[in-house]
Protein backbone atom coordinates (compact mmCIF):
# COMPACT_ATOMS: atom_id res chain seq x y z
CA UNK A 1 0.00 0.00 0.00
CA UNK A 2 1.37 3.63 -0.96
CA UNK A 3 2.20 5.69 2.42
CA UNK A 4 -0.44 8.90 1.54
CA UNK A 5 2.70 10.88 3.00
CA UNK A 6 4.93 9.73 0.55
CA UNK A 7 3.23 11.69 -2.39
CA UNK A 8 3.14 14.90 0.00
CA UNK A 9 6.89 14.77 0.48
CA UNK A 10 7.71 14.37 -3.32
CA UNK A 11 5.48 16.59 -4.74
CA UNK A 12 6.79 19.91 -5.59
CA UNK A 13 3.44 22.48 -5.08
CA UNK A 14 2.44 23.55 -8.32
CA UNK A 15 2.39 27.47 -7.29
CA UNK A 16 3.09 28.91 -3.72
CA UNK A 17 0.13 29.79 -0.80
CA UNK A 18 0.03 33.57 -1.97
CA UNK A 19 -0.61 32.64 -5.26
CA UNK A 20 -3.12 29.94 -4.45
CA UNK A 21 -4.60 32.46 -2.28
CA UNK A 22 -4.85 35.44 -5.19
CA UNK A 23 -6.29 32.61 -7.30
CA UNK A 24 -9.36 32.07 -4.84
CA UNK A 25 -9.83 35.53 -4.04
CA UNK A 26 -9.87 37.09 -7.14
CA UNK A 27 -10.83 34.37 -9.11
CA UNK A 28 -14.12 33.47 -6.80
CA UNK A 29 -14.68 36.88 -6.08
CA UNK A 30 -14.73 37.66 -9.74
CA UNK A 31 -16.48 34.83 -11.06
CA UNK A 32 -18.80 35.09 -8.09
CA UNK A 33 -19.98 38.60 -9.10
CA UNK A 34 -20.22 37.89 -12.64
CA UNK A 35 -22.29 34.88 -11.78
CA UNK A 36 -24.78 36.78 -10.04
CA UNK A 37 -24.80 39.33 -13.17
CA UNK A 38 -25.70 36.73 -14.74
CA UNK A 39 -28.28 35.39 -12.79
CA UNK A 40 -29.70 39.16 -12.39
CA UNK A 41 -30.13 39.33 -15.83
CA UNK A 42 -32.00 36.24 -16.49
CA UNK A 43 -33.70 36.86 -13.95
CA UNK A 44 -34.60 40.30 -15.44
CA UNK A 45 -34.79 39.20 -19.43
CA UNK A 46 -35.60 35.90 -19.47
CA UNK A 47 -39.68 36.71 -18.67
CA UNK A 48 -39.70 38.97 -21.14
CA UNK A 49 -37.95 36.81 -24.12
CA UNK A 50 -34.88 39.32 -24.46
CA UNK A 51 -31.51 38.40 -24.50
CA UNK A 52 -31.16 34.72 -25.12
CA UNK A 53 -28.14 33.84 -26.92
CA UNK A 54 -26.13 36.36 -24.51
CA UNK A 55 -27.74 34.90 -21.09
CA UNK A 56 -27.57 31.38 -22.52
CA UNK A 57 -24.35 31.49 -23.83
CA UNK A 58 -23.03 32.80 -20.56
CA UNK A 59 -24.98 30.55 -18.38
CA UNK A 60 -23.24 27.72 -20.85
CA UNK A 61 -19.95 29.24 -19.93
CA UNK A 62 -20.38 29.73 -16.32
CA UNK A 63 -20.97 25.94 -15.92
CA UNK A 64 -18.24 25.10 -18.23
CA UNK A 65 -15.61 27.01 -16.18
CA UNK A 66 -16.93 25.34 -13.29
CA UNK A 67 -16.39 21.92 -14.88
CA UNK A 68 -12.76 23.25 -15.61
CA UNK A 69 -11.83 24.41 -12.32
CA UNK A 70 -13.38 21.23 -10.52
CA UNK A 71 -11.31 19.33 -13.54
CA UNK A 72 -8.11 21.50 -12.10
CA UNK A 73 -8.84 20.88 -8.86
CA UNK A 74 -9.64 17.33 -8.54
CA UNK A 75 -6.47 16.62 -10.50
CA UNK A 76 -4.06 18.62 -8.09
CA UNK A 77 -5.58 16.90 -5.63
CA UNK A 78 -5.17 13.07 -6.61
CA UNK A 79 -1.55 14.17 -7.43
CA UNK A 80 -1.23 15.26 -3.96
CA UNK A 81 -0.91 18.94 -4.40
CA UNK A 82 -1.17 21.25 -1.12
CA UNK A 83 -4.45 22.18 0.01
CA UNK A 84 -3.92 25.73 -0.65
CA UNK A 85 -3.66 24.86 -4.26
CA UNK A 86 -6.24 22.42 -4.80
CA UNK A 87 -9.08 23.85 -2.69
CA UNK A 88 -10.02 27.61 -4.45
CA UNK A 89 -10.11 25.38 -7.93
CA UNK A 90 -12.63 22.78 -6.01
CA UNK A 91 -14.86 25.15 -4.35
CA UNK A 92 -15.30 27.00 -7.55
CA UNK A 93 -15.67 24.68 -9.78
CA UNK A 94 -18.25 23.01 -7.29
CA UNK A 95 -20.18 26.45 -7.34
CA UNK A 96 -20.11 27.68 -10.64
CA UNK A 97 -20.88 23.64 -11.76
CA UNK A 98 -23.57 23.19 -9.66
CA UNK A 99 -25.54 26.45 -10.33
CA UNK A 100 -24.51 26.59 -14.01
CA UNK A 101 -26.05 23.07 -14.15
CA UNK A 102 -28.93 23.95 -12.25
CA UNK A 103 -29.76 27.13 -13.19
CA UNK A 104 -29.33 26.38 -17.01
CA UNK A 105 -32.77 24.51 -17.63
CA UNK A 106 -34.62 26.57 -15.54
CA UNK A 107 -33.68 29.75 -17.54
CA UNK A 108 -34.26 27.54 -20.90
CA UNK A 109 -37.67 27.29 -19.80
CA UNK A 110 -38.52 30.78 -18.50
CA UNK A 111 -37.41 31.53 -22.09
CA UNK A 112 -39.78 28.90 -23.78
CA UNK A 113 -42.52 30.11 -21.57
CA UNK A 114 -41.98 33.84 -22.87
CA UNK A 115 -41.79 32.61 -26.20
CA UNK A 116 -45.16 30.40 -25.63
CA UNK A 117 -46.83 34.06 -24.49
CA UNK A 118 -45.61 35.71 -27.26
CA UNK A 119 -47.00 32.95 -29.74
CA UNK A 120 -50.44 32.96 -27.90
CA UNK A 121 -50.94 36.80 -27.74
CA UNK A 122 -50.09 36.69 -31.39
CA UNK A 123 -52.94 34.22 -31.76
CA UNK A 124 -55.12 36.16 -30.10
CA UNK A 125 -54.19 39.51 -32.17
CA UNK A 126 -55.33 38.00 -35.24
CA UNK A 127 -58.31 36.76 -34.18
Amino acid sequence: MIDPTFLQDSVTPWFDVQTATRIGAYGGGLLGSLAGIVGACAGVFAPRGKGRPLIMGAMYSMAGLGVISLGFGITALVLGQPYAVWYPFLLIGLILGVLGFVLTPITRQRYQQAEQRRIEAEVMRRS
